[in-house]
């Protein structure tokens, strides 16, 4: 059973888990270890808050990967807690919204997207998500991939989420990540992905 309207999102100590995150070692662009790292300390901080389940989905419309990720559904699962989850996905739902503006998603209650919504978990009532950007040494930025966050609770996040997720994000070195490649050259993204899979 889905609960429905907390009167207001949860007390959340973004601080902390940022503090936490900066004593890790930097990150590079899509880096596994560090998204890892990143999603242990969310969890652990956020799922007595009422998340009910936290990961990134990496856009790899190539399969680089080797993931299942085709064109259609170019969104491939990366780490995350504390359950499966639907992958790869399209970029029709809120995940794949925030990776095409370039702009956090707050969804205060699923139901109102309609067929817009992936529902991996019926159970979910709303969600937050927020788009990751690699920056090239020209000062070219691509998106290349999304933080999602969900609750059981309809308006369980709000902009003060949004701002939390992004200091821990930074903190970890995952929100804008510079792109260390050779002066002259500019690999696509799915060498980027493959490099840091690898």
């Amino acid at each position: 059973m889905t609960q429905r309207d907390a009167a207001a999102p949860p007390e959340r100590n973004y601080a902390v888990i940022a503090a936490s995150l900066k004593t890790a070692p930097a990150a590079r662009a899509c880096d596994a270890g560090a998204m890892q790292r990143c999603v242990d300390a969310l969890w652990n901080a956020l799922a007595p808050t009422g998340v009910s389940w936290l990961g990134f989905y990496l856009h790899d419309p190539d399969n680089t990967l080797r993931l299942g990720a085709t064109r259609a559904s170019p969104l491939v699962l990366g780490p995350h807690r504390d359950k499966p989850a639907c992958s790869p996905i399209g970029l029709k739902g809120v995940c794949g919204q925030a990776l095409t503006t370039g702009k956090t998603r707050i969804v205060h209650d699923v139901t109102e997207l309609g067929n817009k919504y992936i529902a991996c978990d019926p159970r979910d009532a709303s969600e937050i998500v927020i788009p990751l950007v690699v920056q090239f040494p020209d000062g070219a930025q691509r998106r290349w991939g999304v933080l999602d966050v969900d609750s059981h609770t309809v308006g369980a996040f709000d902009t003060s989420d949004d701002s939390g997720l992004r200091t821990a994000l930074d903190a970890a070195g995952l929100l804008l990540v510079s792109a260390e490649i050779a002066p002259g050259t500019q690999p696509p993204i799915d060498q980027l992905l493959l490099a840091a899979y690898s």
